[in-house]
């Protein structure tokens, strides 16, 4: 029999809440699951930890995208699968994959859906799912976080994100497995696993998150003129035909920056860095994702 874990954020809620999720889990058969609850993301990865000692198959993470990626940096390299129950602002993940925000319906693909081997990015060692940021929007992430977010939901990156455009851009030397490929000035740059990104739309048109590549796009917009031309060229998913935009993929990067600049991972902020690798890790997690008959839109895993 299957050895169900649930690890949720207590400070996420939605529908009927952690409440509801305990009686799904029970009606669809997983009864009495290991339930482990934390106050913030950060926190997780200890608890997976402890989880995986006690030999769970199956870890329902309740939270948003910051939570699902602690948990995919603590579960990478393991057998254990990864059910998510979508409690974020964004939840981009979940939606890259056709997980809907329904508890009913993202407990049965956990217990009954297709499972996933997908892969995942590492940037200076920790994994993340999603993508990772340097520069303009890791800096509006930082801003909208905590009050702003939990007051605005989505619109908090809105608000944010007009405060920075006039952010002055930094000089970026990056090499793409292991050739020079950009040097120059920069105010974002941003590596993908999967495609769909802010708002929904298509940032990487050729994504996937089982490719074994990242997608990796430097954008040098500067100024509010600049950001609404890129802007309005990436809401028609064509991001890479603006010439402040250039993209490629690739198994590996390095970044070198003349200043520290902050970076995010899957919308959480970290610190300030001065230079970063990634690399991408193939199959690195299993992710139980929709069958047809089971709904939760398009699996279409852009």
């Amino acid at each position: 029999m299957t050895k169900v874990a649930v690890i949720a954020h207590a400070g996420k809620t939605f529908g009927g809440g952690l409440p509801e999720l305990r009686r799904e889990l029970e009606r669809q058969g997983a009864v009495d699951p290991r339930w482990v609850e934390v106050p913030k993301s950060r926190f997780a990865p200890k608890q997976v930890k402890r989880l995986l000692k006690d030999g769970v198959d199956l870890l329902v993470v309740w939270g948003g995208d910051g939570m699902v990626q602690r948990c995919v940096d603590a579960l990478a390299g393991t057998e254990v699968a990864l059910a998510v129950v979508p409690a974020g602002t964004a939840n981009l993940f979940a939606a890259n994959l056709g997980i809907p925000q329904d508890i009913e319906q993202a407990v049965a693909i956990g217990l009954r859906g297709d499972r996933r081997k997908l892969d995942a990015g590492r940037f200076n060692g920790e994994h993340f799912a999603v993508m990772a940021g340097a520069g303009f929007d890791a800096a509006m992430i930082r801003e909208a976080d905590g009050t702003l977010k939990d007051r605005l939901g989505r619109a908090a990156y809105v608000v944010t994100g007009s405060k920075n455009l006039r952010a002055k851009p930094f000089k970026a030397k990056i090499t793409v497995d292991g050739a020079p490929w950009y040097a120059g000035d920069a105010t974002c740059i941003l590596i993908g696993n999967v495609g769909r990104l802010f708002g929904g739309v298509d940032v990487f048109e050729d994504a996937s998150p089982d490719d074994g590549r990242l997608e990796i796009g430097v954008v040098h917009a500067e100024g509010v003129t600049d950001w609404v031309r890129t802007l309005a060229r990436t809401a028609v998913g064509h991001a890479e035909r603006s010439p402040l935009v250039q993209s490629t993929s690739a198994k590996s990067v390095k970044v070198k920056l003349n200043r520290k600049v902050l970076y995010e991972l899957d919308g959480g902020d970290r610190e300030k860095v001065k230079k970063f690798a990634v690399k991408v890790r193939p199959q690195a997690v299993t992710v139980c994702v929709p069958k047809p008959e089971l709904g939760g839109g398009e699996n279409d895993a852009t």
